[in-house]
């Protein structure tokens, strides 16, 4: 069992300490950001390593989707060029506005990652 009541049983020493109550909301609001409800949990956390990371993962979801797009489009030009050899204008098109798309997409996440600090 992860933490809980087991993991308190090997935990013998208390820590405390002190808050004003602006410092209190502050914890809280951080605590809620972090998806945390258990302060123990969140002051352990924060005091061993230092920094909790939460990432929101959609700009990632939305890249997956825009590859899988790009990718099914070039299956499905690659099927009708090796069936009767033809491929249109309209197709050579729609990859590279789903390739803009995806590097786009790329471009906004690894800034994002950039944007990060420990």
């Amino acid at each position: 069992m992860r933490g809980g009541i087991i993991a308190n049983l090997y935990r013998k020493i208390t820590q405390n300490f002190r808050v004003t109550e602006a410092e209190r909301d502050l914890i809280t609001k951080k605590m809620a950001a972090a998806g945390i409800i258990n302060k123990e949990v969140y002051f352990r956390k924060m005091v061993l390593d230092g920094y909790i990371l939460r990432l929101d993962l959609a700009d990632i979801r939305d890249m997956t989707n825009l590859l899988s797009n790009a990718t099914n489009n070039l299956n499905q030009i690659a099927r009708r060029v090796n069936a009767d050899g033809s491929i249109f204008a309209s197709d050579i098109k729609d990859i590279q506005d789903n390739y803009d798309r995806l590097w786009e997409q790329t471009d906004k996440i690894l800034r994002s990652l950039a944007n990060i600090r420990k």
